[in-house]
């Protein structure tokens, strides 16, 4: 990593890697943020809750940190998180993490990308929720979903509830979007997707390399 080996030795001290199994509540917001978690295997969801209503904020696929920001001001989680299937992750003292960042340079580079990285994110996610409709959102994470999965058939990687939240729609309106893009050659069996007409679905979309991640 390019740390010290002593620096690293001491910020892993009091660490633990442990196995959750799928829907386990890994921590809640407003909880004071003991450790920074890393996620080795698995996923896991990040939501928020207010006035009787949930919604996922992200997902996080490994091999990735997760409320790092919060771990480095001694504050409070900003949002909850769950494992949506089996995961393992390394726990971090947050007191570890906060000590590395002022005893180690190297640490420090890399924890500031990390939080730049985080904020990028932030605004792709924001962009996309405020610039586009529910159909063109949905258009767009099927895109993304093509060039990852690398066909033109794919299966969504979450639940429909989860993605209509993700997407800042209700799971009846995902629906209606679904459907609103049959014409584009999108055809719907469960979880699988056929991409039948990728041109068109881009035309629809107008993806952005600005606002879509690859």
């Amino acid at each position: 990593s390019g740390m010290v080996e002593a620096n690293f030795e001491a910020m892993l001290a009091g660490s633990f890697l442990q196995r959750f199994p799928a829907s386990v509540v890994l921590f809640s917001e407003s909880d004071l943020t003991d450790f920074l978690h890393i996620l080795v295997d698995g996923q896991v969801e990040l939501f928020a809750s207010a006035n009787n209503r949930e919604g996922t904020m992200t997902l996080i696929k490994p091999v990735a940190t997760f409320v790092l920001a919060s771990a480095l001001v001694d504050g409070a989680y900003q949002m909850s998180a769950r494992t949506l299937a089996s995961s393992q992750i390394l726990m971090i003292p947050a007191e570890n993490i906060r000590v590395a960042m002022l005893a180690d340079r190297d640490f420090s580079h890399k924890a500031v990308l990390e939080l730049a990285s985080c904020y990028h994110g932030v605004v792709r996610a924001y962009k996309n929720i405020k610039l586009r409709t529910g159909v063109e959102r949905l258009a767009n994470y099927l895109l993304v979903q093509h060039r990852r999965q690398g066909g033109d058939i794919l299966t969504l990687p979450v639940e429909k509830r989860t993605l209509a939240s993700m997407l800042g729609i209700t799971p009846e309106n995902l629906s209606r979007a679904f459907s609103t893009l049959k014409p584009y050659g999108v055809k719907v069996d469960g979880p699988k997707i056929d991409l039948q007409n990728i041109k068109d679905l881009e035309t629809l979309a107008k993806p952005s390399v600005l606002i879509d991640t690859p």
